[in-house]
């Protein structure tokens, strides 16, 4: 047991908080559970077991390509898919003698990247034509059943990882919509299921709870190919049920930096709001001429993120009120003030920014979060920088702006700190009475 615990117990059973059968029992607790530490698994191990498994392969692909020229067709064919078996029977392997999960883990890896390598080995021994895409597709299908068969986090991952390449070639550079991204995407939600349900407070799962949502961040852009201003309207929706769902219950106790959901849903509101916040956003922007597909998707989100908000008031979930919350719909209102000129939904977007900063403000101040506190700040001291790029203000006026907000921040966060000592003296005094 850590020697820092017997200190501590030893000063505690001499001053007579405890006695020394509780000083016992609290040795007996924290040595079991050394123990049951030690017979899990190594992180460590599962860690340098995958970086492992990728270097092996890296190493191979270069052996290989400084004598490839060298080789007859017969024998290049041979050597592309040496690698692949060598990965299946590795995953065998771990699958019928019930391997660890660091042996699972580096299998994983392997035969992932061992398929790649075995599709573009075969493709370019044949001249077999095709584009990224095809082939960044062929490799994530069969890939894909590594993540049930071992479940393997490193599988899904990569999983992730690549089918978000997947989308981006497609959308991005083919000008196509990656609709397949969807199912390819749906496949890991089991997995992420059962890892939230077995150990929501793994380090793993909170790895996902950012994985996912950035995942779609990045690609949900190819999906806006006809009026492109109307995936401003998209974006900010999308950060909306991303804000709600960091609100579910399931998220109550968790730290701030595992909450992908709200941190993204709340940046990435405000950075959209901020493009729009511009009048060349919305300058020949017509909410006619929208694509039926940008629609669709746009009004979907927009239905999945209003039934979360219908979940979270049946578990009273919403009070007190929460700006953010309601973003979107706000957003979703303005964008067809358009009918009016692009006078009216610009400066509506302002004094949205401007409400949002204001509440995180009140919400800091209520909570006693500095974090939170500065985060409205600045958004209200970016929102005036921008104003300063559309706008003929003379530089001393400027110059007295930025000193104002500088002293806002100051005083601020010194109120701040005032008002959590006071408390902290108030609890102190508490409990000496007590």
């Amino acid at each position: 047991m850590n020697s820092k615990i017997n200190r501590e117990l030893s000063e505690l059973v001499q001053e007579k908080v405890i006695s020394q059968e509780v000083s016992q029992n609290i040795s007996q607790y924290y040595a079991a559970k050394t123990l049951v530490a030690a017979k899990g698994p190594n992180k460590l191990f599962a860690i340098f077991g995958v970086l492992g498994s990728l270097l092996v392969g890296l190493g191979l692909i270069l052996i290989l390509a400084h004598n490839w020229d060298d080789f007859s067709r017969a024998t290049k064919t041979i050597w592309a898919f040496i690698p692949m078996i060598i990965g299946q029977i590795a995953v065998g392997y771990c699958i019928f003698k019930k391997k660890s999960a660091a042996w699972k883990e580096s299998a994983a890896t392997f035969l992932f990247f061992a398929i790649g390598s075995s599709i573009a080995l075969v493709s370019q021994i044949y001249n077999i034509a095709g584009s990224m895409p095809s082939f960044l597709l062929s490799w994530i299908i069969l890939a894909a059943p590594l993540i049930y068969l071992l479940r393997s986090h490193a599988a899904t991952v990569l999983h992730l990882i690549f089918i978000t390449a997947y989308a981006c070639n497609v959308g991005y550079f083919d000008n196509a919509s990656p609709w397949l991204y969807i199912p390819l995407f749906a496949w890991v939600i089991p997995h992420y299921y059962v890892q939230l349900k077995n150990q929501p407070n793994h380090n793993l799962t909170g790895l996902f709870h950012w994985l996912l949502p950035v995942s779609v961040i990045i690609s949900l852009g190819g999906f806006v190919v006809g009026n492109e201003n109307t995936g401003f309207l998209m974006y900010v929706v999308f950060f909306g049920l991303l804000y709600n769902l960091g609100k579910l219950p399931f998220f109550t106790h968790k730290k701030m930096r595992v909450n992908g959901y709200l941190l993204l849903g709340s940046v990435g509101t405000i950075f959209v709001l901020m493009l729009a916040s511009f009048s060349w956003i919305w300058d020949g922007y017509s909410p006619i001429a929208v694509d039926i597909q940008e629609a669709l998707v746009t009004v979907v989100l927009a239905l999945v993120a209003i039934g979360v908000l219908v979940y979270l008031f049946q578990k009273k979930r919403l009070m007190p009120f929460n700006l953010f919350q309601y973003a979107f719909l706000i957003f979703g209102a303005i964008y067809f003030f358009k009918f009016t000129g692009s006078e009216i939904p610009m400066i509506l977007t302002n004094l949205l920014l401007l409400a949002l900063g204001v509440f995180a403000i009140a919400i800091g101040a209520r909570k006693n979060r500095f974090s939170i506190l500065n985060y409205g700040l600045l958004i209200i001291t970016v929102l005036v920088a921008c104003r300063f790029f559309d706008s003929d203000i003379s530089f001393v006026l400027r110059g007295l702006l930025f000193v104002a907000i500088g002293a806002g921040f100051f005083a601020t966060n010194y109120w701040m700190f005032k008002k959590q000592q006071k408390q902290q003296d108030q609890q102190l005094k508490i409990t000496s009475h007590e």
